[in-house]
């Protein structure tokens, strides 16, 4: 009996061919939306699953650490989390799977569909975080980039390459204009990211873009603004990462995100969890931190010939200006767009206040002839808005002033110009042919 039991244990186990051998932890704590795992050595970056049932998990990304324990962020629902509860790591650390197929898609913060689709096929891993390169291995901003807004293409035009913001309050117009640009932009793939908006925003996007032959250009990353702050801050990094892999193939990418302040509270949220001391209104460093290093991901790559043009949403709470989000926003990005309440409310849309507005790349794309005739629509408009306040306070005569009688009979023309249908698009040519038109008058 003893030999046959010998030669059991001897004997060599059958392995099945594929099979994966994980190391497993222990949820210990969970506050905040932060859970603290004991025994799993995992690097930072790395998803984790927490067992939630039989058949459940709920994922979590690794942040940092604490002694022997790992930090992570969940990522999902924490309502069936429990002491002790059984934690695996899945997942290349700190990349995501990214390809060409996620075009025509509408995907979660984690690459799942969210459109009843199949999951998209993935060709490759990409880091989350980008790739640490020198400043020189970017191009600069040579080409003139067509938005499709005759406002935008005539007196702050952009460059391919470019980062600019839309900043505005909430409700005056900077998901329109971020439409029209989605539509009519000229570029071979839009990347777009819905951070922390309204679930029907996004469905509303889908509908509107995602349907017909356009939506094979178009691809869709969708966290709402009821999702964890993680997987919101994971979702502008995913669309980040999406847009570097369709550069690296020589596309010229529009990447979209809305909004950038979204993703800011994200990481707010994040750090304070974590125990960051607060700094700028409540904002901790690594809230401003996280907003710099996206921006910085999007420009043009000398390797490939491809490009990331960005446009940013910034939400200015409040109408304030200087909010701080704004601020470091207005600091890094490479203009703005300014939408204005006082506009939107007399019915202009899109809402641009044309003399705030500024393209810093403008002087590189454009001829002189071209941006002569800006700076005179701007000075013209900025009269105009002048005048107008001094009539209506009982100031100025009509005669009195030849440049402000010239802005006061100019100024409705000027509001037209400025205005745009939704389903309206204007190239170059065109909106710099009716920006003449109007100086001609």
């Amino acid at each position: 009996m003893l030999t046959l039991c010998d030669a059991a244990l001897a004997a060599p186990v059958p392995l099945a061919r594929h099979a994966v051998f994980r190391r497993s932890g222990v949820l210990t704590a969970f506050e905040g939306g932060i859970a603290t795992i004991a025994g799993l050595p995992v690097p930072v970056g790395a998803v984790c699953s927490i067992e939630t049932g039989p058949d459940a998990a709920t994922p979590a990304e690794v942040i940092g650490f604490r002694g022997d324990a790992v930090v992570a962020t969940v990522l999902g629902a924490a309502d069936r989390l429990t002491p002790g509860s059984r934690v695996t790591s899945s997942g290349s650390a700190g990349k995501v799977a990214v390809g060409d197929a996620f075009l025509g898609r509408a995907v979660d913060a984690l690459g799942r569909p969210i459109d009843g689709g199949p999951p998209p096929r993935a060709e490759s891993l990409r880091p989350l975080l980008g790739e640490a390169g020198g400043a020189l291995r970017r191009m600069s901003v040579t080409e003139p980039f067509d938005c499709g807004v005759r406002a935008i293409n005539a007196l702050a035009t952009m460059g391919v390459g470019q980062r600019l913001g839309i900043v505005a309050g909430s409700g005056v117009g900077k998901s329109t204009l971020m439409d029209m640009m989605a539509g009519g932009a000229s570029c071979d793939a839009v990347v777009v990211a819905l951070i922390g908006e309204r679930a029907r925003e996004v469905a509303d996007f889908v509908n509107r873009h995602m349907r017909g032959g356009a939506r094979r250009r178009i691809a869709m990353i969708a966290v709402p603004a009821d999702e964890a702050a993680g997987l919101r801050l994971r979702g502008a990094r995913f669309a980040t990462a999406l847009a570097e892999h369709l550069r690296a193939q020589g596309a010229s990418v529009l990447l979209i995100m809305d909004s950038l302040t979204r993703v800011a509270h994200a990481a707010r949220q994040v750090g304070l969890a974590l125990g960051e001391p607060p700094a700028a209104r409540g904002y901790p460093p690594q809230a401003m931190a996280a907003i710099t290093s996206l921006v910085e991901r999007a420009g043009r790559c000398a390797s490939s010939g491809g490009s990331i043009t960005g446009l940013y949403t910034v939400l200015a709470d409040g109408d304030d200006q200087d909010d701080p989000v704004v601020d470091t926003a207005r600091a890094i990005l490479d203009g703005q767009i300014v939408l204005s309440r006082a506009l939107a409310q007399r019915g202009q849309f899109p809402a641009i206040d044309v003399c705030a507005s500024l393209s810093r790349v403008a002087s590189q794309v454009t001829d002189p002839h071209h941006q002569a005739a800006a700076a005179r629509f701007r000075r013209l408009a900025s009269d105009a808005a002048a005048a107008h306040e001094l009539l209506l306070l009982g100031a100025y005569r009509q005669g009195a002033d030849a440049a402000y009688d010239e802005a006061l009979r100019l100024r409705a023309q000027f509001d037209a110009f400025v205005s745009q249908g939704v389903g309206e698009r204007f190239t170059l040519a065109q909106s710099r042919m009716a920006l003449e038109t109007v100086l001609a008058d």
